[in-house]
């Protein structure tokens, strides 16, 4: 068997989260740690790792980059992170994935045989940042996006494969993400579950200082 292509994780870790009180989303933790850190760990063999967002702690072997300008949305973020990106297939992931795994990377390493191969979830949606891709495909997706923009319509003439993860009785699915404070509360929840423990007393989110948006995840602006 052909050994697997070396590849490069771009994370995207922006956002205002506000619905969780405007705090650094991938910053608050989960299971013990940070959901930043679990999609890093999830990518650590990764010949290179990306973050791309506002100041945050990362590792030192991390490259941290910033979308222009600051705040512009996912299509911003990604054309940040794909100029660092010396590989020629690319990890593109949320940096709020507190079930990621090293395992469904691996899946999706295995699986890529044409521009893209992403996470389907239980409810037939796209997750367009928890997903493998030819690099050079959507360097040429973003080139060609002008003005504001949704990740679904770039990536919409791309040759895409989709995986459904089997997903256990009682384990956490692999796209689970925390927009909300209740999100939060049932990460935490099954994260303190899956370790036959408690959950723990880590920090509430602050409440939201302003009215939350209700364009949709990775979504705006609506096409």
């Amino acid at each position: 068997m052909d050994p697997l292509p070396l590849y490069t994780a771009v994370v995207l870790a922006g956002g205002k989260a506000a619905r969780l009180g405007g705090q650094a989303k991938p910053q608050l933790q989960v299971g013990g740690r940070t959901m930043l850190a679990t999609v890093l760990t999830a990518v650590a063999d990764a010949d290179h790792r990306i973050v791309v967002g506002p100041p945050q702690p990362v590792p030192d072997d991390v490259r941290r980059v910033r979308e222009q300008p600051p705040g512009g949305g996912p299509v911003a973020a990604l054309r940040a992170g794909l100029a660092e990106v010396p590989t020629e297939v690319v990890a593109v992931l949320a940096g709020d994935l507190p079930f990621l795994t090293d395992a469904l990377v691996g899946e999706l390493r295995a699986r890529l045989t044409r521009d893209g191969v992403l996470v389907v979830d239980d409810g037939g949606r796209d997750q367009y940042l928890l997903g493998m891709w030819r690099t050079a495909a959507l360097l040429a997706a973003v080139a060609g996006a002008g003005g504001p923009t949704s990740l679904r319509r770039v990536m919409a003439p791309l040759r895409v494969d989709r995986y459904r993860p089997v997903v256990q009785p009682g384990t956490p699915p692999p796209w689970t993400d925390c927009d909300t404070p209740a999100d939060l509360a049932r990460a935490r929840a099954l994260a303190a579950t899956r370790h036959g423990a408690p959950p723990t007393a880590e920090t509430p989110p602050a409440p939201p200082t302003q009215p939350p948006s209700l364009i949709p995840r990775f979504l705006s602006p609506p096409d």
